[in-house]
């Protein structure tokens, strides 16, 4: 990978909401989910999980306040 590639990929500041049913998730994450059917996760342009969180507006509005760009993933 070249400079001007990692340049453009460290600018790259999108991130993605996902919606994830929490019975798809490790037993200790479905333990922490307090009664919730889904969860979401905010996932980096490389797929790296960045942050889950019990609705869809605080996932946005966390990746907001750390200066990403969230995009909603179907």
């Amino acid at each position: 990978m070249n400079s001007q590639t990692k340049a453009v990929q460290s600018m790259d500041r999108t991130v993605y909401v996902k919606s994830i049913l929490v019975t798809d998730l490790p037993r200790e994450v479905r333990d922490q989910a307090e009664g919730l059917e889904q969860l979401y996760a905010v996932h980096d342009a490389q797929g790296q999980q960045l942050a889950l969180v019990g609705d869809r507006k605080m996932a946005f509005m966390l990746a907001r306040e750390h200066d990403y760009a969230p995009v909603m993933v179907h």
